[in-house]
């Protein structure tokens, strides 16, 4: 396609961009339980009314935009209040999970390089299940990753990840929660581990670091898994996530500023002066950050709450849905993310029977399961989900398996 030579009016550009998206996964009707975080709403005018005041804006320039550098070091603020971040912990906002864990990793190698003089080929040593935004980054920075196989319960094997690493180990993960399982490591046993051996622990939270706060204060059975863990470092957490806050948003924290003074970019070795970015980015969208902020304030913790009990509340509902078809549910989920499996039927066949009736969610591959990420609308489509679940249960066990489609998070 080529720009057309003449320009076209917004109202016919509307009706195609409208017509276009016609096809697209129906998340609004509650049937798309992966990529789209639905908190209702009122959230979503919050999300497109903050955004629009500052989409123009950016974070580049906190000089001309002082607003938005208040606005990010209170959300920052906020963020590590949930997850203790001790006296002196530090962060900044990102464009993504992908973006807070590449930051994270940079961090932790050139920690490595100044201040422990590591030299050599590095690693990453991280369990199997761990996100492979791990891989992207070492890619980038030509990093060894190094998988460690997960236990029967599929959690992160401490003792073989400690068996793993060595003095060029600049890092070890846990996850809380794993995205293919929604379970959360054992990041006690982490934090000892990488306090005796002197390693760098970085938790990924991108999924449950602004649910698991709230889902404890609900009463839920959440163990330690932010920095009241004595042996993290670092954390990655989606905003844009659990946080319900506008596309592209997340958080990267550190225990110290010692840590984090290895994340900022400073350089003034070019004709335009001095160049001071936190992050991989040079502009940062205003729209983003303020939205977090209105966001964040709107709710407020009695919001989140409420939200995340609907969240926790789908779960647990369809857990004993899905168990009383004979599916089997894999670990213990506490959050918003279950996967279940069946030991008598092809899952990925199930699946894409749901996808007739216009169910969008994800697939866990080993074992063949149903996975899904669960938002506070999907409490009132559970019921719905449940009876499609039954016939598609019942489609594939009659021979009636649908089209073959492939599940990715693409």
């Amino acid at each position: 396609m080529t720009m057309p030579d003449a320009g076209t009016d917004w109202d016919t550009l509307k009706a195609d961009m409208l017509a276009r998206g016609g096809k697209d996964a129906k998340w609004r009707d509650g049937k798309t339980a992966v990529y789209v975080f639905n908190a209702g709403p009122d959230v979503e005018r919050v999300q497109k009314e903050a955004y629009t005041m500052y989409m123009s804006e950016n974070g580049l320039g906190p000089a001309a935009f002082p607003s938005l550098k208040r606005m990010e070091d209170e959300v920052i603020g906020m963020g590590l209040s949930l997850l203790h971040g001790p006296e002196g912990s530090v962060g900044n906002i990102t464009s993504g999970g992908t973006d807070s864990i590449t930051m994270a990793m940079k961090t932790a190698r050139d920690f490595a390089r100044k201040e422990k003089h590591v030299t050599g080929t590095l690693n990453v040593v991280l369990p199997y299940s761990a996100h492979p935004a791990f891989d992207k980054a070492a890619k980038v920075m030509e990093i060894e990753i190094r998988r460690v196989a997960i236990t029967s319960d599929y959690l992160a094997d401490v003792e073989a990840m400690g068996a793993a690493a060595d003095d060029n180990t600049i890092m070890i993960v846990g996850s809380a929660p794993t995205f293919p399982y929604g379970l959360i490591d054992p990041i006690e046993k982490l934090g000892a581990l990488a306090k005796a051996k002197g390693l760098w622990l970085h938790v990924d939270a991108c999924v449950g670091g602004y649910i698991a706060p709230f889902a404890r204060m609900n009463g839920g059975d959440v163990p330690p898994f932010d920095f009241e863990v004595d042996g993290v470092s670092s954390m990655s957490a989606d905003l844009h996530k659990y946080g319900y806050c506008a596309k592209g948003a997340s958080t990267v924290l550190f225990r110290s500023e010692d840590l984090r003074k290895h994340m900022i970019f400073d350089t003034k070795n070019w004709p335009g002066g001095r160049m001071v970015t936190p992050t991989l980015a040079g502009t940062r969208p205003g729209g983003a950050i303020s939205a977090a902020w209105a966001v964040m304030n709107f709710l407020g913790v009695e919001g989140y709450r409420a939200k995340h009990k609907q969240v926790t509340d789908a779960r647990e509902k369809i857990e004993t849905g899905a168990t009383a078809l004979g599916f089997r549910v894999l670990g213990r989920p506490q959050l918003g993310i279950v996967a279940f499996t069946h030991d008598d039927v092809d899952c990925m066949a199930v699946w894409a029977k749901l996808y007739e009736r216009g169910w969008f969610t994800g697939v866990t591959t080993e074992p063949p399961s149903l996975h899904l990420m669960l938002s506070p609308f999907h409490l009132q489509v559970t019921d719905t989900y449940l009876a499609d679940l039954a016939w598609a249960l019942e489609e594939v066990k009659a021979g009636k398996a649908g089209e073959k489609r492939e599940a990715r998070y693409s």
